[in-house]
C-alpha cells in the first residue's frame, strides 16, 4: 500500500521484495489524484524493471518474472525437514484417556504403527536395475 507520503524509498524496496517473492503483485494507492497514480505506476514499472499490467481505480498490478534460483541455494536437492507428530497411546485399562505424545521425526526417520521412531529403510533396487547401472 502506498499511503499519504507517496512513493518513498522504503515503499519501493518493499515492492521490489514482493516482486522477487511472488512475481505478480497488487499495490493499493491511497491517493485521489488519478494523474499522480498513473505517474507512480509508470515510475514503479521503470525503476523496478517490472511490466505494468493493470491500473483499476486505486489498484496497480505489476509483474516481473521470478529470478532464477542459484545452484548454491538450499532448495535444490533438499531433504525433508523435521516434523512434529502427535501419537496416541491407549491404556490397557478401558476407561482411561489415551496419552498424547508429540514426537519429532527427522527427514531420515519414519514412524512405525506401534508409535516408535525408526530410521528410514533405504529404497530397494531390483537386481535387474543394479546390473544395468
Amino acid at each position: 500500500m502506498i499511503g499519504g507520503d507517496g512513493l518513498t524509498d522504503a515503499v519501493k524496496k518493499e515492492i521490489h521484495l514482493a516482486l522477487n517473492a511472488h512475481g505478480l503483485i497488487k499495490v493499493r494507492v491511497f491517493s485521489d489524484d488519478r494523474a499522480a497514480r498513473e505517474a507512480m505506476f509508470a515510475t514503479l514499472a521503470d525503476e523496478l524493471n517490472a511490466a505494468p499490467i493493470q491500473h483499476i481505480g486505486k489498484l496497480l498490478v505489476l509483474w516481473r518474472p521470478l529470478p532464477a534460483k542459484e545452484a548454491g541455494e538450499p532448495d535444490e536437492g533438499r531433504k525433508p525437514g523435521p516434523r512434529d507428530i502427535k501419537v496416541l497411546k491407549y491404556s490397557k485399562r478401558g476407561g482411561q484417556r489415551p496419552e498424547v505424545k508429540t514426537l519429532r521425526v527427522l527427514g531420515n526417520q519414519r514412524l512405525t504403527a506401534g508409535g516408535e521412531v525408526k530410521r528410514a529403510k533405504p529404497k530397494q533396487v531390483s537386481i535387474k536395475k543394479r546390473s544395468q547401472g
